[in-house]
């Protein structure tokens, strides 16, 4: 089985290891994992911002680097639900594009969603021990159907979870939303920041890279330890040999 890993801005330009995690746990699963040197960005931001000429463009770039594998995988539940949900959307007026796009869409999953509902994964094989908390992004949740998988993945390889009190509500990131309404941003991940710390877990974890990096910058400045992590490093038992986000290597 081919497929085609879209690595994402974020972790090519701030956290590499999450797409070596990936292919690690790819190939592990029996697939033939390539990561095309032409893709760019999912789109996201100019389409959030509504600029769908841009959008429209890298869609298009999309839709040529993609087209030819078996499936397309995403470390990432918010840039998986725009090549899913929303890129189709850009070519309505183009029936023979529209098609194509449908096409990626119905072959796009998240990593984590891949592994166990495509690919049967129940045990990855690694083993964490320690007690984590999960939060549950926006688009992975509420666009995919992104919940219980992480959990299970977790579960298998040791690891103990304890539930924030509210897991599902956004983190503040949300892409351009920090940067247009910094001050309401600022409020909704503290307020998660003291939710995760009140569990008393070791590690907190996630599947987007955004929102892992804003929710480690806001406890770092609130002097908080507990470390931050991508679901995928944990399940590629990747904990020992990279330092958490946002700390330095030793």
């Amino acid at each position: 089985m081919r497929v085609g890993l879209f690595v994402t801005c974020l972790v090519d330009l701030h956290r590499p290891t999450i797409g070596f995690a990936a292919i690690k746990l790819l190939e592990a699963a029996g697939c033939r994992v390539e990561a095309p040197a032409a893709q760019t960005c999912c789109g996201q931001p100019a389409y959030n911002s509504g600029d769908r000429a841009t959008t429209r463009d890298l869609a298009l770039g999309i839709l040529n680097t993609f087209a030819g594998y078996d499936y397309v995988v995403v470390p990432s539940g918010s840039c998986a639900g725009m090549l899913k949900h929303h890129l189709p959307t850009l070519f309505d007026d183009d029936p023979n594009l529209r098609v194509r796009a449908e096409a990626l869409s119905e072959r796009t999953f998240e990593l984590v969603s891949f592994l166990t509902d495509v690919m049967g994964v129940k045990d990855t094989g690694e083993r964490f021990d320690g007690t984590v908390t999960y939060h549950d992004s926006c688009s992975g949740l509420r666009e995919l159907g992104v919940k219980q998988q992480p959990r299970d993945l977790l579960r298998a390889a040791g690891a103990t979870i304890v539930e924030m009190k509210e897991p599902e509500i956004c983190c503040g990131f949300g892409g351009t939303f920090c940067v247009k309404y910094p001050d309401i941003s600022v409020r909704m991940v503290s307020d998660k920041a003291e939710d995760v710390t009140a569990t008393g877990a070791q590690t907190l974890l996630a599947g987007d890279l955004g929102c892992l990096l804003n929710m480690a910058g806001r406890l770092q400045r609130l002097g908080k330890t507990v470390q931050v992590r991508h679901v995928a490093e944990v399940l590629a038992g990747m904990t020992k040999s990279v330092p958490a986000i946002g700390e330095t290597q030793a």
